[in-house]
C-alpha cells in the first residue's frame, strides 16, 4: 500500500494523500458553509495524519486563503458579506495573528506546542460547543414561551443576546454597518478581531471557529451576514498567515496545492447551500461539528496515559475526523440538492 503514501518534501514526513483529498473537498463544503476556512477541522486533521503540528498549522493557513477567496466571492452575490465590518476588523486580525504566530514559534523552541495547541483546542471547542447549544436551548424555549402567549416569535430573534449589552457601550467613533443591520462602537469588531486573529495565529485556523459565533453573539450579525463577513476576513487573514508561515519555513506547499484543489470546488457547493439551510439549522450542525472534533482530538491527546492503545486510538481519531468532515459534507450538498429541487418546483408551480 505504499502507493497510497506521498513524501512531503519540506516537512520530510510521509503522508496518506487520499486524506489529503477528502480534507480538501469535505472542509471547501464545510468551510463554504459555515462561513469559516474548516481550518478547525483542518490542522489537527493534518496533524492527526502525520505532519508536524508547526507545518499542519502553516500549510492549512496556506491552503485556507485561496478557498476563502473563492467562498467569499459567491457569498458577496448573495448579499451576505458586510465589507465595511470586515475592513474595520482588519486591523486587529493582523496584529492578532502575528503575536499568535510569534507565540507558537516560541512554543516550538520549548518542545511544547503540540500539547499545549491540542489542549487550547479542547478547551475552545468545548466553550464553543456549549455556546452554540445553550443559544438553541434559550431560542427553543422563547419559542415555547411565546406559542403559550398565542404570539409567535420574530424570525430575528436569537437566545443569547449578549451583543445587545455591549451595543449599550458608546465609545467613539461609532459606526453604522448597512449589511450587518447594526450600530456600535467601532471598538467592539476591533478587540473581536483582534482576540481572534491571535487565537488563530496559535491554532492555524482562519480565526472563523471563534470569529463566526463571535460575529453572532458579540457583535450581533445574522447568522448567514456572519458567514459571509467571517470568510471575507478568514481570506484576509489567511493571505497573510500563509505569507508570513511560509517565510518561517513551515509551509508544505505540496499538500496545500492538493487539498485547494478539492476545496475550490466543495467551496462553491458550501456556499450555494446557505441560501437553502438558515439559522438555527447551521447553529446546531455548526454545533455537533465541533463536538465530534473536540473528540478526536482528546484520542490524541489521551495516548500517553494508555501507550498499549495507542494504534487503536490513532486509527480511530483520522477515521473520525475523515468520516465527520465526509458526512458534514454530504449532510449540506444533499439539504442543498432539496432546496434547489424545492425552488425549481416553485418556479414551475408559477
Amino acid at each position: 500500500m505504499e502507493w497510497l503514501y506521498i513524501l512531503m518534501p519540506i516537512a520530510g514526513v510521509k503522508i496518506f494523500w487520499p486524506g489529503l483529498i477528502i480534507l480538501g473537498v469535505g472542509v471547501g463544503i464545510i468551510g463554504g458553509f459555515f462561513g469559516m476556512g474548516g481550518a478547525w477541522m483542518v490542522t489537527p486533521g493534518l496533524n492527526i495524519l502525520g505532519f508536524p503540528m508547526a507545518f499542519a498549522i502553516g500549510t492549512d493557513i496556506a491552503h485556507m486563503a485561496g478557498k476563502s477567496l473563492i467562498s467569499t466571492m459567491r457569498h458577496g452575490k448573495f448579499g451576505n458579506v458586510d465589507y465595511k465590518l470586515g475592513m474595520i476588523m482588519l486591523v486587529g486580525t493582523v496584529v492578532g495573528f502575528e503575536a499568535g504566530a510569534q507565540m507558537v514559534m516560541w512554543l516550538e523552541r520549548l518542545g511544547s506546542v503540540e500539547k499545549v495547541v491540542r489542549w487550547i483546542y479542547i478547551v475552545l471547542l468545548a466553550l464553543i460547543a456549549w455556546m452554540v447549544f445553550h443559544d438553541v436551548a434559550k431560542r427553543r424555549q422563547k419559542e415555547r414561551e411565546a406559542a403559550a402567549k398565542g404570539v409567535k416569535l420574530e424570525a430575528g430573534a436569537t437566545g443569547v443576546e449578549w451583543h445587545k449589552a455591549l451595543h449599550k457601550i458608546k465609545i467613539p467613533p461609532m459606526v453604522h454597518l448597512k449589511e450587518a443591520g447594526i450600530y456600535c462602537s467601532a471598538w467592539l469588531p476591533i478587540f473581536v478581531s483582534f482576540l481572534t486573529g491571535w487565537l488563530a495565529g496559535i491554532l492555524g485556523i482562519g480565526g472563523g471557529l471563534i470569529r463566526m459565533p463571535a460575529l453572532i453573539y458579540l457583535i450581533g450579525c445574522p447568522t448567514h451576514v456572519a458567514v459571509g463577513t467571517d470568510l471575507f476576513e478568514v481570506m484576509i487573514s489567511g493571505l497573510y498567515g500563509a505569507a508570513t508561515y511560509t517565510y518561517k519555513g513551515r509551509t508544505e506547499l505540496v499538500a496545500a496545492i492538493i487539498m485547494l484543489v478539492g476545496a475550490a470546488m466543495g467551496a462553491q457547493v458550501g456556499a450555494v447551500a446557505t441560501k437553502y439551510i438558515k439559522g438555527y439549522g447551521i447553529r446546531i450542525a455548526f454545533g455537533l461539528a465541533v463536538v465530534g472534533c473536540a473528540i478526536s482530538i482528546l484520542m490524541k491527546l489521551v495516548q500517553p496515559w494508555v501507550p498499549q492503545y495507542k494504534a487503536f486510538l490513532d486509527a480511530g481519531a483520522t477515521v473520525l475526523v475523515l468520516g465527520l468532515v465526509t458526512c458534514m459534507s454530504l449532510y449540506i450538498f444533499v439539504r442543498m440538492v432539496q432546496g434547489v429541487q424545492m425552488e425549481l418546483a416553485r418556479k414551475r408551480a408559477n
